[in-house]
């Protein structure tokens, strides 16, 4: 790959990674940069006649540059259960095999300028007995954009996240702030925290959106972030 990639991922589950990840995508096209984004392992997902696919999966193909790579590029390791991933895996007897990610990851970002993997749920979730989510953006080397789920708690969450992203050795190249819960108290007191403790920019502060998961939301979400600078 010749351009900028990072790892996307968020102080918890049901945050907005996968929306904040696919209007950076938007984002970088609107710019006229050539993007692809990457969910290596996804749980939760419909039997279909071309096989299992996942609806974040999807939605991050969906804003790939063309020719649109193949699913299995975008989404190597996908379980039907909605359950966390090590279990998901464990249960349909399968391996997550690092090489295999990265062999896609290098296929899918070959000749890109701009490029997302996007993790499940946050930097510490497990993909089996001893591995987690960081230790595929630390054996990529990748710096990472955090998904911060405004709402109450987000503050503990945020500040733990990036002291164990920071602890991995890895950059956090931005944060972008998702306002989950609409009636969030003390919303501006608590961005100003974040300010002044996160160590990486701020990308942009999503509103709450209303409406359908689709390509109207991310075109919504798109026009509230900024790219991270280059290094």
């Amino acid at each position: 790959m010749t351009g900028a990639s990072y790892f996307v991922t968020g102080t918890d589950t049901g945050v907005g990674k996968t929306l904040c990840a696919a209007a950076l995508l938007r984002r970088a096209r609107q710019q006229g940069l050539r993007v692809a984004g990457m969910k290596p392992v996804a749980s939760g997902a419909e039997l279909t006649p071309a096989g299992l696919r996942n609806d974040d999966a999807l939605r991050l193909l969906a804003e790939c540059s063309a020719p649109l790579p193949a699913y299995a590029t975008v989404n190597p390791y996908v379980f039907a259960p909605a359950i966390a991933p090590h279990l998901a895996a464990r249960d349909a007897a399968v391996s997550i095999d690092f090489h295999q990610i990265a062999g896609c990851w290098q296929q899918l970002t070959h000749g890109t300028e701009f490029a997302v993997m996007e993790g499940a749920g946050g930097w510490r979730v497990p993909l089996d007995a001893t591995a987690f989510f960081g230790d595929l953006a630390t054996t990529l080397q990748l710096p990472v954009i955090l998904v911060v789920g405004l709402r109450l708690g987000c503050l503990n969450h945020a500040l733990l996240s990036a002291a164990a992203i920071n602890a991995c050795g890895l950059r956090l190249a931005g944060w972008i702030g998702n306002q989950i819960d609409p009636h969030f108290a003390r919303l501006a007191d608590n961005l100003e925290t974040l300010h002044q403790h996160l160590p990486g920019p701020c990308l942009g502060v999503v509103p709450t959106l209303t409406g359908p998961a689709d390509a109207e939301q991310v075109a919504s979400a798109a026009q509230y972030l900024r790219l991270p600078p280059m290094a």
